[in-house]
């Protein structure tokens, strides 16, 4: 086999790289990536160290090896081949051997030795640079001199100015004149065929050196060749009808200029020598739309003749022509390349220089969309890549900006780049793309709030971050496309098509580097997903990166597009002078707030930004807004207030500074304003905490009232608005920030108003608590005021409500007092003069209502003067009656305008007019009752009915044509509105909430209602058969929801139809089977059914004959309830305990029922317990109760099993037995208290009862049944593991030492043969744990290691383990310190594994219900003893604040406080980890990754951050405690 040393090293292939390097004892996989690299003989020669390095990831060492081989290789060649000339020199011309050679040889190392003996004649050799011969030059008006040294070869520069390409063509020249032909039309029709595909002029020459590896030698030395025929080179260009199709030959000789002959000066042979140069101009009007493939001539010596070699397209890259790669993609860019070279031809005619652009007034016509000013409520989008560090110190116009992203190709950028400079101003959370992929069951405003994309900017590092521990390099462009472009339009289409709509943002491409492949894929993936080039903007400052960028994006639209939405040629700086002109805020504008001393402090932009769940006011609120913003945005924003729009704090800054007119104040506010003065007085019995209620019915000026209160306090208090979408626990985190803020002493702050508007008191009361124990943690002093909330809310009865507590609550109705009256009346005036009435409507409505009668006839009258020529069959009235529907039954219900354009058959083609069109299309009364609402966060724009009044008085008004049930039964059933696509999810809950969602007075609402108020409406008003007919038509709409079949059960057996409420709860689980919920109201029906049926034998005696008919009902409820808590264990989305509770329940009624009998109650209690337990059966009931029998036997083990779930979970919570009273039917009506006590109580009652406890002594012990022992272990409080460890917890009665061992004791002697069921094993080594906690000198306590072997008798299978088991897995295998690796390796393993299925079984109970309804309990943590003193219960820790209050323990514990206390750092083990997209992480052996939950999620830094925490050990698996970030 021929080694490739063999041949010269620029004819190897890549397999014969491969192969030489494996002689050389190359790994593999370097070889193998070098292969896919397709390096080949050329580019080994050109290889580097750091090429190696970057391409293959390879070590030093074999880089080393592959760099000094190379050039030996080389240096051996240059050797041979000198030697090799020399010989030919002396041979024949027509040497078959020389001829051979130019097949193997490249013409750039044939010159070294017949030059050499030349260059010896001269005495000095001069080197000095040359100018090329100018482009289409004859070559006889130019000369050369030789050894003068030409630029280096170039490439593709302005298409006009021509590439160059150098061949020293020495050895060829001397050939014979075919084999001379065929080698020069070759190199000519190859580097032609590379011009024109990429449309660039230019000329290659013939005699120039092109190798800088040869001795003596420079690239682009002049050397020249002897040439005696000049006829020669110029019939070799008749190749080219040869080489190229018929048509594309003539296109070519167009192309192909005539070779010219340069003459070299100095040469002294006897032959003339030259430099021959071919021109290459490929003009537009030729070469348009075409991709050129050549077969280039090849000299075959066997043959002795000329081959043609396969059809190439060729094509220009850099210095080099190669064959094209992709054809398909070359092909795509001819139109970019055509476009290119026709403007480089047009620019070429004209020599007078352009006329400048007005650069300026184009970028601020791009940002601000052609306004004075740009546009504060529009989202701006950044891609970048790396920044210069000169432009970092300019970044002003990005201050200023609202930016929703950044997409940021810098990898060093958050060390050095951009978001480090940005960060100092701006809160970022840094983000990967990664982090954008919904997760499972996770909506789109989940999303929105767990990354917190409206709170602060979002960094997306997109190709790694250099400074992260975590795993997220950058990468090369290839491996970039490869692993992340997915990612990258993923995360596009997200932001672009469920996020942010279109028209809302703007993309801005900053060109501040060489763009690259990863850079330029996020324009196509945005200009995709964004339906166009509108509102993408590019912005750089080198023409080259522009020129890179264009190109690309002529693939996706037209030249005049891209150019006209780019500037290109202005600086960073520029660009941040300019746009700073046309920002609405002043450049970093800087808030103030009041402090302790009467003075003023700075509020640190970054540190407002970092408390997202507070809008913060300011003493200089609204200040930074511009001149321009105020002159333009003055009459806008004081018109949408008088129509009935929200009040903002531009309106009451506009009126404070006299610009737009006053903001009456109603009587409530002076009521209001009062409060918290009076809150401010100081006593020593003044709680730190106070709240004053606003109770207003909706559109009175409530929330105008509370917004003014905090303005005009803001200069004594520090104030802000809560978003209550944010936890209570992050609220109070932020609340207590801002009162200690720029303060010296947490004992001497102002205190802080907080505004809560239209939120659950439920929600109120958390914060209110948090913030208790926060200050009870700040050891405020007594007396001292830290915090005022102030809820406003909405009520249709608001002065019941301020009745209820006059101290503290306030009312707003409809009806002004006398001096409102006055006010009201100047006002209107006022506004007459400046608006027309129906532009201030909602004011006009206001200042008329001055009784609740007549407030009702003045609406009324409004109403029926506007509406009493309306055309009742246009569609807009038909809107304006949906809308009003909506309005009166849902609450905060709007429909989106483009919900209502396509109701109205509209098309707007161009977004700036969409808004005109709309408001043309209603009729003058619609454009009156309607106002046009944006959301805040979104800009989504939809309308709804000025004021709820008049929503309501058009429905009735409307009502008499058309009854309500019937309106909206054609809501319902109008596809155009139901089918919409955008906004649809919002639509359709809004008609949902129609009719299922129930009003509550806790919500605001007039009454607690069993059904939607619209439904409750129809049944009374109109007919209940309607409302069942209403509900059966929602039933088909929704696609036979089994929702609404759930609502017809219910609204049946709530008028005891329960033949009918079967008929309809059974069709409702046929749907959802698997639907706990659906599942109870099947239960709920024969329960309701079964009481009903026990009220009417009230009065008779019972026998086991009349009882059959109850009898039967109760176990089909039981049944149903088994079926209802099967569900709730395999439903991973919801927790319900209604089936469990219901199983206890009824089965608690069924055995009073029982009991009633004579049979049972005539005999000892033991007679019933022995029917259940055993086969025995009483005469009296053998055969009236056949059918039963089984039933009522296995009725034990039912309810053992219904009171170890709720055993379990306790584990997991410790919290309140309940239903969810929104989603189920008439269930569990009470709440138990103290679920510990009442499970330890029921798992007494139910040992006490089943074992016969009393009869049994210590002695008759050994002879019970194992059913009787567990009746026993029962009776003893060692049933479930939440009651063996509440002996922990609860040791006032009796020794639970005593108690726990006397537990042990009816286990086996000998557990390891027994094999224990796995219930009993979990009981057993619970107890082991409850008593080493007590006394680790016990002599019932077995050995740790034991229990490690006997807990190997768990299911393999950890799906089929008991989440208690799990739980002891973790702690019985969690690694110690002194384990060797494999040992920690195999322990990791096993935790693991349990880990993994207890946060599945943990998911399956908490998917939908708030961390503040449903507290993670916390059992043992980890200590630093070995075995069972490495675990530390919770008891223990509680020990150490034994002696604070009951309100004190609470606080240090809910705060974290007592994890502070060096008590604790003593009793437990901190361990390190990193926290990565808000999760935190342990390192295990080997590197494993294991995620440990947060107990508080609030306490997870939101950047990625090495991390300390304490761990806790709970049914969830371990969780972090005591969050601390290392620095």
């Amino acid at each position: 086999m021929e080694k490739p040393e063999d041949s010269p090293l620029e004819t190897w292939n890549e397999s014969m790289v491969s192969i030489w390097l494996r002689s050389i004892g190359i790994k593999e996989t370097y070889i193998e990536k070098l292969h896919e690299e397709e390096v080949d003989g050329r580019i080994l020669r050109e290889l580097s160290e750091e090429n190696l390095k970057k391409w293959t990831g390879m070590k030093s060492g074999p880089a080393l090896l592959i760099i000094k081989k190379r050039d030996e290789l080389v240096n051996n060649s240059q050797k041979a081949q000198r030697q090799h000339d020399t010989s030919h020199k002396q041979s024949s011309e027509k040497n078959d051997h020389g001829a051979s050679a130019i097949k193997s040889v490249d013409t750039r190392a044939d010159v070294n030795e017949e030059n050499k003996e030349e260059d010896s004649v001269l005495v000095v050799t001069t080197k000095r640079d040359s100018k090329p011969r100018p482009f289409y030059m004859k070559g006889v008006d130019f000369t050369y001199v030789k050894n003068s040294v030409l630029l280096p070869e170039s490439g593709v520069s302005d298409f006009v100015f021509p590439c160059h390409e150098y061949k020293s063509f020495a050895i060829a020249a001397t050939l014979d004149r075919q084999r001379l032909q065929a080698k020069f039309a070759k190199e000519v029709l190859k580097f032609a065929t590379g011009c024109m595909n990429v449309r660039t002029n230019g000329t290659i020459h013939f005699g120039v050196m092109d190798s800088r590896g040869d001795t003596g030698y420079v690239h682009g030395e002049i050397i020249g060749v002897p040439v005696e025929e000049k006829d020669v080179y110029c019939d070799s260009l008749d190749y080219i009808e040869k080489s190229f199709s018929r048509s594309d030959s003539e296109l070519v000789r167009l192309c192909i200029g005539e070779p010219q002959f340069v003459k070299v000066v100095g040469s002294n042979s006897n032959v003339e020598h030259y430099v021959v140069e071919v021109d290459i101009k490929p003009a537009v009007n030729i070469v348009k739309n075409k991709v050129f493939s050549v077969s280039l001539p090849n000299f075959n010596e066997k043959a002795n003749k000329v081959n043609f070699e396969k059809k190439t397209a060729y094509r220009r890259v850099g210095s080099k022509t190669e064959p094209v790669a992709d054809l398909d993609e070359f092909y795509q860019q001819i139109n970019f390349r055509d476009a290119q070279r026709e403007e480089a031809e047009k620019n070429d005619q004209f020599t007078a220089p352009k006329l400048c652009q007005n650069l300026g007034k184009k970028l601020k016509m791009l940002i601000t969309g052609g306004k004075k000013i740009m546009d504060k409520e529009k989202w701006h989008i950044l891609v970048t890549n790396r920044f210069q560090e000169k432009d970092l110190q300019h970044i002003d116009f990005l201050l200023n900006m609202n930016i929703f992203c950044v997409f940021d190709f810098d990898p060093d950028s958050n060390g050095s780049g951009l978001c480090h400079e940005y960060n100092k101003h701006h809160v970022v959370n840094r983000h990967f793309m990664q982090n954008y992929k919904i997760p499972s069951g996770l909506s789109i405003r989940d999303l929105e709030s767990h990354l917190r994309l409206f709170d602060q900017t979002s960094w997306i590092f997109c190709n790694g971050r250099s400074d992260y521990k975590g795993n997220e390099p950058s990468c090369d462009e290839k491996t970039w496309v490869k692993t992340k472009r997915t990612l990258l339009k993923d995360c596009v289409s997200l932001i672009c098509k469920d996020i942010l709509p279109k028209g809302t943002f703007q993309v801005i491409f900053l060109l501040t580097s060489p763009v690259d492949t990863p850079f330029l894929n996020t324009f196509y993936e945005f200009f995709t997903d964004m339906e166009g080039h509108e509102d993408i903007i590019c912005l750089a400052e080198s023409e080259e990166n522009f020129k890179d960028w264009q190109r690309f994006a002529l693939g996706s639209c037209d030249m005049e597009t891209v150019n006209s939405s780019s500037v290109v040629g202005m600086t960073i700086s520029q660009v941040n002078a300019t746009l700073q002109q046309v920002q609405p805020t002043t450049t970093r504008a800087t808030k103030r707030l009041p402090i302790h001393v009467k003075g003023e402090c700075f509020l640190d932009t970054r540190e407002e930004e970092a408390r997202c769940s507070l809008e913060i006011l300011s003493l200089n609120h609204c200040e930074e807004t511009s001149p321009d913003i105020m002159e333009s945005e003055k009459v806008k924003i004081e018109q949408q207030f008088y129509h009935g729009g929200k009040v903002t704090w531009m309106n009451l800054w506009l009126a404070e500074k006299k610009i737009i007119g006053e903001v009456i104040q109603r009587d409530a506010y002076n009521e209001v304003n009062n409060m918290v003065k009076d809150c401010l007085s100081w006593s020593l019995d003044r709680a730190p905490i106070s709240c004053i209620n606003i109770y207003h019915h909706p559109g009175s000026g409530g929330s105008t009232v509370a917004r003014q209160v905090l303005w005009n306090n803001r200069r004594d208090l520090r104030c802000a608005v809560v978003d209550h979408s944010k936890s209570a626990s992050v609220v109070s985190e932020d609340a207590v920030w801002l009162r200690e803020y720029e303060e010296k002493d947490p004992q001497k702050c102002l205190p802080v108003l907080l505004l809560f508007e239209d939120c659950d008191q439920e929600y109120l009361e958390d914060v209110k608590n948090e913030l208790e124990v926060a200050v009870n943690t700040k050891k405020i002093a007594r007396g001292t005021l830290c915090f005022i909330l102030l809820s406003c809310k909405r009520s249709h009865n608001p002065e019941k409500m301020c009745k209820e507590s006059p101290q503290q609550n306030v009312s707003i109705t409809h009806k002004l007092s006398e001096t409102e009256k006055m006010q009201f009346s100047t006002k209107r005036k006022r506004l007459e003069k400046q608006f027309k009435p129906e532009f201030i409507l909602t004011f006009v409505l206001m200042s008329e209502e001055f009784e609740s009668h007549t407030i009702a006839e003045y609406v009324k009258k409004f109403v029926k003067n506007l509406l009493q020529d309306i055309d009742h069959k246009s569609v807009v009235t038909k809107l304006v009656q949906y809308v009003a529907l909506l309005n009166t039954y849902v609450q905060n219900s709007f429909i989106s305008q483009s919900h209502c354009e396509a109701l109205l058959a509209l098309s707007i083609c161009v977004d700036r007019f969409r808004q005109h069109a709309f408001e043309t299309s209603l009729s003058e009364a619609a454009k009156l009752v309607l106002i046009h609402l944006r959301d805040e966060n979104t800009y989504i724009n939809s309308i709804r009915i000025i004021h709820p009044l008049v929503a309501k008085e058009i429905l009735q008004f409307l009502g008499d044509k058309q009854q309500q049930s019937d309106l909206a039964l054609d809501l319902l059933n109008n596809d155009v509105l139901f089918e919409h696509r955008f906004g649809k999810d919002q639509y359709m809950k809004f008609l949902r909430d129609l009719f299922m969602t129930r009003h509550r007075i806790s919500k605001g609402d007039k009454f607690d209602s069993f059904f939607s108020p619209l439904i409750e409406h129809v049944r009374e008003k109109e007919c209940p058969d309607k409302a069942i007919e209403l509900l059966k038509a929602a039933y088909k709409r929704f696609n036979e929801d089994a929702f609404f079949a759930q609502q017809l059960a219910r609204l049946n057996y709530k008028h005891d139809r329960f033949e009918e409420a079967e008929k309809w709860a059974k069709t409702a689980v046929e749907k959802r089977p698997k639907n706990s919920y659906i599942l109870d109201t099947r239960g709920q029906v024969y329960r309701q059914w079964f009481t009903a049926k026990c009220k009417a034998m009230e009065q008779d005696e019972k026998t086991p004959k009349n009882t059959v008919d109850a009898l039967e009902t109760a176990l089909k409820a039981i049944e149903c309830f088994q079926e209802c808590k099967n569900a709730a264990v395999e439903d991973n989305e919801t927790i319900n305990n209604a089936g469990f509770v219901g199983v206890v329940e009824v089965g608690c009624a069924l055995l009073n029922l029982m009991r009633t009998l004579h049979v049972f109650s005539k005999r000892k209690s033991s007679e019933l317990i022995k029917y259940l337990l055993t086969d025995y059966i009483p005469v009296e009931i053998k055969e009236p109760w056949e059918q039963y029998h089984w039933k009522l036997k296995n009725l034990q083990k039912i309810m053992l099993e219904a009171l170890e779930w709720i055993s379990e979970d306790l584990s997991y919570f410790q919290t309140d037995l309940k239903t969810d009273e929104e989603k189920t039917s008439d269930t569990v009506e009470r709440t138990i208290k103290h679920p510990m006590h009442w499970l330890v109580n029921k798992s007494f009652a139910y040992g006490k009862l089943f074992s016969g406890a009393s009869l049994f002594t210590d002695q008759n012990q050994g002879h019970l049944s194992p059913l009787m022992k567990r009746m026993l272990i029962y009776y003893h409080g060692g049933g479930n593991i939440t009651t063996i460890f509440s002996l922990l917890t609860n040791q006032k009665d009796g020794n639970p030492v005593s108690v726990l061992e006397q537990i042990i004791s009816l286990y086996p002697r000998n557990p390891m043969r027994a094999q224990m069921l796995p219930a009993d094993l979990v009981k057993y080594i619970a107890s082991h744990f409850a008593l080493s906690c007590l006394s680790t000198q016990s002599s019932k306590l077995a050995a740790f290691q034991d229990l490690q072997r006997l807990s190997h008798q768990f299911p393999k299978e950890k799906l089929r383990c008991l989440p208690s088991a799990l739980f002891l897995l973790v702690l019985l295998f969690w690694p110690e310190e002194h384990d060797t690796e494999v040992e920690k390796e195999h322990k990791y393993e096993t935790v693991l594994s349990a880990v993994e299925h207890l946060q599945r079984n943990y998911n399956k109970k908490l998917k939908d219900i708030p961390p503040r309804k449903k507290r993670i309990y916390t059992h043992f943590f980890l200590g630093n003893g070995t075995g069972f003193e490495k675990f530390v219960h919770k008891s223990k820790v509680e020990t150490i604040t034994k002696l604070l209050s009951i309100s004190e323990k609470r606080m240090k514990w809910f705060s974290g406080e007592v994890w502070k206390m060096p008590e604790i750092s003593k009793l437990l083990r901190s361990v390190t980890g990193w926290t990565e997209d808000e999760k935190v992480f342990l390192e295990g052996p080997k590197g494993m990754k294991f995620q440990i939950p947060a107990l508080k999620s609030s306490s997870i830094p939101h950047n990625n951050e090495n991390v300390t925490f304490y761990l806790g050990f709970t049914f969830k698996g371990p969780v972090a405690y005591n969050i601390t970030v290392q620095t």
